[in-house]
């Protein structure tokens, strides 16, 4: 009867073999640095509107979060986890480098130590012609003294702030650069978009997913990182307990809690000295209360777990190199995606031809060929327009995936067939960028129809890269390409000011036309007070009414500069009378 045998155990998990997290717990630096920096963030962020302290807040957790990645070269015979001298079991052995011996009485009869020779080095095996064909070349990576640093699958360096090419840095700038759109715009609506990208540009960040595969998945890393920092922050306090270094946390926070104590009692003193330094401090320092201190509580305590987790991301990163989608097993036949492509660009074709027509014959050519009012033509056109330039993308993404691609002749066809589908999209884009500034120019602008006008443009210049990666059918490099460039377009409108651009369009307009939804433009943000300021007073005084009665002063948090320049113009020029005003419209 044959012995029992246990069973293999499990393979590994995805977690343990690409995400197995750093080794033992956080610096002291980094627990300084994430305190300091979600102390910041509690007094500073405006949870009303845009401001100021977004940017502060922003500027704070990146600096705290530099120092957390910023490598630290330590002696290679020392620890994080190292005992004290006090500790018996911490003494080396005699003769070992780099210890000195100990001092002893010995006489002269005691004979002296043997020194120990040196190790013979290890005798590496040879390697045949075979396996030197097999095995893949190791990239040469320059040790550092005392930092480890964790290579991934396609062999380049994972984790720290480093990244070839400037990839990270650049995430990290755009983070902070969208946060910093409170500062100089008040459109609610914008910045809240800008705060949605920013989470997306500070997750590639600190994961930098490069394929759309390692993106998605970079998505859960942060949420999954704050959850396991919990233990990587007890074994930091389990490790300074065992190794005695319990005090020096203990001391940390006596000195700041003196620090705060002396701040206090001196800031008194300078206030009741100076009656001027005391209004500094009045508006500087907020009103105390129940809501503010719970505040303070609850946005230290969300600020400082999510910075925690992005520590922990950057001290052992998750290796997300290799996971772009390799060669499909599933390859097509010429005739199987030839003819379905040659078609569409001949569908293609044929519909660009008359857009060349419409796009050189103004808009009175389509009115008196078509026979249709401006919002037929134009929004019904814009989002079928659309539909059709989402759907091309896909098409061209299946084509260029499963279409052969092994001999010289199918090379050509797929950049043949392709590019011209690519290029004729393009003409499409144009198309609904017409309708659409037809539709603006016959109802005026509006914050949705510049949004979507935005995002066209985008997927034109998407269909640009397209064209430029398929000349040399590699497009590894498009996915982070084309989040980059919609965030510098996202960045692009912020700094035109939509909301000025949408007032400024309908005032010109409206000295054209006569027309005007001023009901619309009252729900503007103060972005749009310097335009809406040309119009006659009694539009004018309409469309700012709203604005004046909303003219509360800022503290320093919310400083914003459009809402500064907004009341600077309501104070020249007072907009209080409601004369005939009609209801306010949606956005």
């Amino acid at each position: 009867m044959p012995a029992w045998t246990p069973p293999p155990p499990p393979p590994p998990s995805w977690i343990a073999t690409r995400w197995p997290g750093p080794a033992g717990g956080p610096t002291q630096p980094v627990l300084v640095g994430v305190a300091a920096a979600a102390a910041v963030a509690a007094v500073s962020l405006p949870l009303t509107r845009p401001g100021i302290g977004w940017l502060v807040a922003g500027v704070a957790g990146t600096a705290a979060l530099v120092t957390a990645a910023w490598p630290t070269p330590r002696p290679a015979n020392t620890s994080d986890d190292a005992r004290p001298a006090s500790d018996p079991g911490s003494a080396r052995p005699t003769g070992t480098p780099g210890s000195a011996a100990p001092a002893t009485t010995a006489g002269p009869t005691q004979p002296a130590a043997t020194p120990t020779p040196p190790a013979a080095a290890p005798v590496q095996p040879a390697v045949t012609p075979a396996q030197a064909a097999v095995t893949p070349p190791q990239p040469a990576v320059a040790p550092v003294k005392g930092v480890v640093t964790p290579v991934g699958a396609e062999g380049r360096p994972i984790g720290g702030w480093r990244r070839i090419g400037g990839v990270r840095p650049f995430w990290a700038a755009t983070t902070v650069a969208l946060l910093g759109v409170g500062t100089f715009r008040a459109a609610g609506w914008l910045f809240l978009l800008c705060l949605l990208t920013a989470a997306v540009t500070a997750t590639l960040t600190l994961t930098d997913g490069r394929s759309v595969r390692a993106m998605l998945l970079s998505a859960l890393v942060p949420p999954a990182a704050v959850i396991r920092s919990i233990e990587w922050l007890v074994n930091r306090k389990n490790r300074s307990s065992r190794s005695g270094r319990g005090p020096a946390v203990g001391r940390t926070l006596v000195s700041v809690l003196v620090s705060v104590g002396l701040l206090v009692v001196f800031g008194l003193l300078f206030s009741s000295a100076d009656a001027a330094f005391a209004g500094l401090v009045d508006t500087l320092l907020p009103e105390l209360s129940a809501a503010t201190v719970f505040r303070w509580v609850f946005v230290f305590g969300l600020v400082g777990a999510a910075l925690l987790g992005a520590a922990y991301v950057l001290a052992g990163p998750p290796d997300l190199t290799g996971m772009a989608s390799g060669p499909s097993r599933l390859r097509l036949r010429r005739a199987d995606w030839i003819l379905p492509v040659a078609l569409l660009d001949a569908l293609f074709a044929g519909f660009v031809a008359v857009q060349v027509t419409t796009l050189f014959g103004g808009s009175d050519h389509v009115l008196r060929t078509a026979g249709l009012t401006y919002a037929e033509y134009a929004r019904r056109g814009f989002w079928q327009l659309l539909a059709v330039s989402l759907l091309t993308l896909l098409v061209i993404g299946a084509a260029a995936r499963w279409a052969p691609r092994e001999s010289r002749s199918d090379r050509a066809l797929v950049r043949i067939l392709l590019g011209a589908l690519t290029l004729l999209s393009l003409v499409v884009v144009a198309s609904a960028l017409f309708r659409m500034d037809v539709y603006a120019d016959a109802y005026g602008a509006t914050r949705l129809r510049l949004l979507v006008a935005v995002c066209e443009a985008w997927l034109g210049l998407v269909f640009v890269l397209i064209a430029v990666a398929g000349v040399r059918l590699a497009a590894r490099w498009l996915p982070g390409m084309a989040i980059g460039t919609a965030v510098l377009a996202l960045l692009a409108l912020a700094v035109a000011n939509p909301d000025r651009l949408i007032a400024e369009h309908n005032v010109d307009r409206y000295r054209q036309s006569g027309q005007i939804d001023v009901a619309y433009l009252s729900g503007l943000s103060a972005d749009a007070v310097p335009a809406l300021d040309r119009l006659p007073d009694s539009l004018r005084d309409c469309a700012l009414w709203s604005l004046a009665a909303d003219s509360r002063p800022d503290d320093w948090r919310e400083t914003n500069l459009a809402r500064i320049e907004a009341r600077r113009i309501l104070a020249e020029r007072p907009a209080t009378s409601r004369r005939f005003c009609p209801a306010r419209s949606g956005w």
